[in-house]
């Protein structure tokens, strides 16, 4: 009896040790299979030079659907790691709909803000109700404030999928935030012009977009003819420059300058169009235009650094839409028909750049030759494996809109085209060994590891104008589908720029299981039974046998 009293006493004062000892030695640990409450240092190191409050206001409360109240759940956890590692981060979850009296004036607002509502259709018990909810997070501090989108819908996603590719989002998405609050020295972006680029209207949302990371800077290369070595070291001063559709030649003395820019260290994203062919075109009273191969003189330029762009059309049966008018006058309809030029390209999800993003839209996209050299070429889009390539020129005709007949798909079998590729190396000089076009100080022939980015399509970059203002990029104005171009843009642009490796978040995989919900409505009234029965079972059988026992002992 003594040997017990001894134990227990000994036992409590190790348990009051570890409970005192656990009030100042605190230590988290993940149980979880993908290790998704585990933070990277990556993401670690974007909130460790906090010195001051950082808010983060989630607007994930209130009566939610379930699977916004898992991504609440994972969000909460996510953000107490991060306050686990600097307790500057404070976080609250708000109901933005809580004043049920102003709804109309607090949902206007809220979209005022680039907040945009999720429309969720909720079933229960049979019953399919609407719900609106507002799927993102604020993070402030000091005088900035940053939106954080906590929803990642994909075309044809089902819930679970949709729950698991959010959650997957998370960490990138508050680190990205954490590090765009704290940033303080700005890279900058050279907007190319002078060769038929797209105005700044059409790719005006995509900049507004990239604001927040980098400085914004024009450069026109007519200067070059003029002053070429000026050109060159203003180009210098820029980390990425951007080439969006170029419609006219470059010179010589341009390439060499842009070559130069290139071999010295500066990345460069290329978006461009070797077929002249735009849609408008065909809105005409014959609905047809000829799509003619362009000739930007760069071939011999990309053929060095180990692409080629070709002067074809993709021609591809996973399309987007487009939208055609029918009938005259107050009769008029407008229907949106499939259109097989302008490719609906999924990604593999196999790259930082690519994981996880919305399906893509292309427009008379052309197709990317990779050739053998020193360079690492990485293959981020390619066509669908139902597309084929059609040769330039080419009659292109509204006619090809055939609803009652479906094209032959045996035709289609020249797919898995690239589309997009990312070259990374040290890069050759496309002038080495050649006479150069203009003098240079300081040229080089072989660069140190840089990367480049080259994809087939100029208008994968060109947002829609509405009342001459730019929509979001991304957005068709004509059939309301949203597309991930602009996702994919800037996770293109911050990969070439970002020395931290922080996009390299996007590579963590998790799985998040959910309850099947038709399990849920046909064994509802089983586990009812079981939860409430059971235990009401149990007691009176427990109570039962008791009374038994009780009258066998005493025999009353």
């Amino acid at each position: 009896m003594k040997k017990n009293a001894i134990g227990v006493v000994a036992a409590l004062i190790v348990l009051l040790i570890i409970n005192f000892a656990s009030g100042w030695v605190y230590t988290r640990f993940d149980l979880t299979e993908d290790q998704r409450y585990t933070l990277s240092q990556e993401a670690l190191n974007t909130v460790e030079n906090f010195d001051q409050p950082v808010i983060v206001d989630v607007l994930l409360e209130g009566n939610l659907p379930p699977e916004f109240l898992r991504l609440k759940t994972e969000t909460r956890q996510l953000l107490e790691e991060f306050a686990s590692k600097n307790n500057n981060i404070k976080f609250n979850f708000v109901d933005p709909l809580e004043d049920t009296e102003n709804i109309e004036g607090t949902l206007t607002d809220l979209q005022a803000l680039g907040l945009k509502p999720a429309q969720v259709t909720v079933e229960d018990s049979g019953k399919v109700s609407q719900e609106i909810v507002f799927p993102w997070a604020m993070v402030n501090y000091k005088n900035k404030t940053v939106k954080v989108p906590l929803l990642k819908n994909k075309l044809g996603a089902s819930t679970e999928d949709r729950v698991n590719n959010s959650v997957q989002n998370l960490e990138y998405a508050f680190s990205d935030a954490f590090a765009k609050v704290n940033l303080t020295e700005k890279k900058r972006i050279a907007i190319l012009k002078g060769n038929g680029e797209l105005d700044d209207i059409y790719i005006a949302d995509f900049l507004t977009s990239i604001r927040e990371y980098y400085n914004i800077g024009a450069i026109t290369l007519d200067s070059v003819a003029n002053n070429p070595q000026g050109t060159l070291d203003q180009l210098k001063e820029f980390d990425l420059a951007l080439i969006a559709k170029p419609t006219e030649a470059f010179t010589d003395a341009e390439k060499y300058v842009l070559d130069q820019y290139i071999v010295n260290g500066g990345k460069s994203m290329w978006l461009i169009d070797q077929v002249n062919m735009e849609l408008d075109s065909l809105f005409n009273q014959s609905g047809t235009a000829m799509a003619l191969p362009r000739d930007l003189n760069l071939t011999d330029f990309f053929f060095k650094y180990g692409v080629r762009v070709n002067g074809n059309l993709v021609n591809d049966m996973y399309f987007t839409q487009i939208v055609i008018a029918s009938g005259e006058g107050n009769d008029s309809q407008y229907n949106p028909v499939p259109w097989y030029y302008h490719p609906m390209v999924f990604s593999k999800n196999d790259h930082p750049i690519n994981n996880n993003l919305e399906a893509i839209r292309f427009q008379f996209a052309n197709s990317i030759d990779t050739l053998a050299n020193s360079n690492k070429k990485t293959i981020l889009l390619s066509s669908s494996p139902l597309s084929k390539l059609d040769g330039t020129p080419k009659q292109i005709s509204l006619d090809l809109i055939d609803l009652n007949t479906p094209p032959d798909k045996e035709r289609y079998n020249k797919g898995n085209n690239p589309l997009a590729v990312l070259i990374t190396g040290k890069f050759t000089s496309a002038f080495a060994n050649r006479v150069k076009p203009v003098a240079l100080k300081g040229t080089l022939d072989q660069g140190q590891e840089n990367a480049m980015l080259v994809i087939s399509d100029g208008d994968i970059i060109r947002n829609q104008v509405r009342n001459n203002r730019p929509l979001e990029l991304g957005y068709d104005k004509w059939t309301n589908n949203y597309y991930g171009n602009k996702e994919f843009l800037i996770n293109a642009m911050n990969y070439l720029l970002d020395e931290k490796g922080l996009i390299n978040i996007r590579n963590k995989k998790v799985a998040v299981p959910l309850m099947d919900a038709k399990k849920i409505v046909d064994q509802k009234s089983y586990w009812q039974l079981i939860n409430i029965g059971l235990p009401v079972g149990l007691t009176l059988l427990f109570g039962a046998f008791f009374n038994y026992f009780r009258k066998r002992k005493y025999g009353a």
